[in-house]
């Protein structure tokens, strides 16, 4: 009887064990991590800079970027290279916005500075969101843009951002990511924690401009998911990324998607119903030392439709990004700052 005990006890040890080991959880997946350190760069025309945001119309052609003098640039290869695609009125009409003379930051309030693009497949037309000038758009053939709205619900727009394009209905959904600050004092906006930023949407049929969330912390860019049931909104404070339902059950609904490891500038949809989120730098840390800075600066990331983050993008010390835009497998980088647009093929 001892013996058959102890065998007993001993089978009965080895199942436990086995249950424990299949009861653990899996480990993390493990997130893809892509050095742009190495990209290929496509210069902008010399004294211009700050593609913040990049664009490819219907064709597949581009990138298109918004840059520091205000004009809408289009990208046409190495042959080509970079030639002018639109610009607002005031461009051509007063002559310090073509002179090159004051820095842009003076001027731009004046000339205009693009922010979010994007196109709409089917019409071939390209939606900009204007930081002074407001929602805009210009043809298929370039030019002129014409200004679509300026305000909404009673309030002018102060500093129009992010922009994205439900390819399905042709609306507009941007953000206007403060109330009380324009572009140039967004710094303030962080440092006064301003929450004056609003979600809006241009309804194509209507051509009116509707507020859809008030109230928001420096809300930056704008996605439309894949399937359309929802936008995603970047917020550069406090480093998260929320959804706005637009149908169904939770419709109207702000959920929080995704806390991010930095500051979020703009979002694309990636090739796989996820996110890419560019990032300006990391988050900011407390306690942070030279001993326990982060050893790879980070400068963007890629989220799945749940907000998981499944791939990071890392670049040189210095380098912020505004945008992430993939395109036929490629990433187009796009930043604020510098003086070129990346590309990762």
């Amino acid at each position: 009887m001892g013996r058959r005990s102890n065998l007993a006890t001993w089978l009965l040890a080895l199942v436990v064990l086995a249950l424990a080991l299949f009861a653990r959880p899996c480990a993390a997946a493990q997130i893809k991590t892509t050095d742009t350190r190495w990209s290929f760069q496509l210069p902008l025309p010399s004294g211009l800079r700050g593609a913040e945001s990049l664009a490819f119309d219907g064709k597949g052609e581009g990138p298109y970027a918004g840059v520091s003098d205000g004009r809408v640039l289009k990208w046409g290869g190495t042959t080509v290279g970079w030639t002018t695609f639109a610009h607002s009125a005031n461009y051509r009409k007063i002559p310090l916005c073509t002179a090159g003379v004051v820095p842009s930051e003076e001027t731009e309030s004046m000339c205009g500075r693009p922010l979010g693009l994007q196109f709409h497949a089917k019409t071939g037309d390209l939606y900009i969101a204007d930081a002074y000038l407001g929602l805009m758009r210009v043809g298929p053939g370039g030019g002129e843009a014409e200004v679509l709205a300026t305000g909404a619900g009673g309030a002018p727009f102060h500093f129009v951002n992010g922009l994205d394009v439900d390819q399905s209905t042709g609306d507009v959904y941007f953000t206007d990511s403060s109330a009380t600050y324009p572009r140039r004092f967004n710094t303030e906006i962080m440092m006064n924690a301003d929450a004056t930023g609003r979600l809006l949407r241009y309804d194509a049929r209507t051509k009116s401009v509707a507020v859809l969330k008030a109230g928001l912390p420096y809300p930056n860019g704008v996605a439309v998911s894949r399937d359309g049931a929802h936008v995603v909104v970047a917020h550069t404070v406090p480093c998260q990324a929320f959804r706005y339902f637009l149908s169904g059950a939770r419709a109207g609904q702000y959920d929080l998607l995704a806390d991010l490891p930095g500051y979020p500038d703009n979002v694309r949809r990636d090739g796989k119903g996820g996110y890419w989120v560019a990032l300006n730098q990391e988050k900011q840390r407390l306690d942070a030392t030279p001993a326990t800075a982060p050893v790879k600066h980070l400068v963007g990331v890629r989220l799945n439709a749940d907000g998981e983050e499944v791939e990071e993008l890392t670049a040189a010390k210095g380098v912020t990004l505004s945008d992430v835009a993939e395109m036929k497998g490629k990433l187009w980088l796009g930043s604020v700052e510098l003086e070129y647009v990346g590309l990762v093929a």
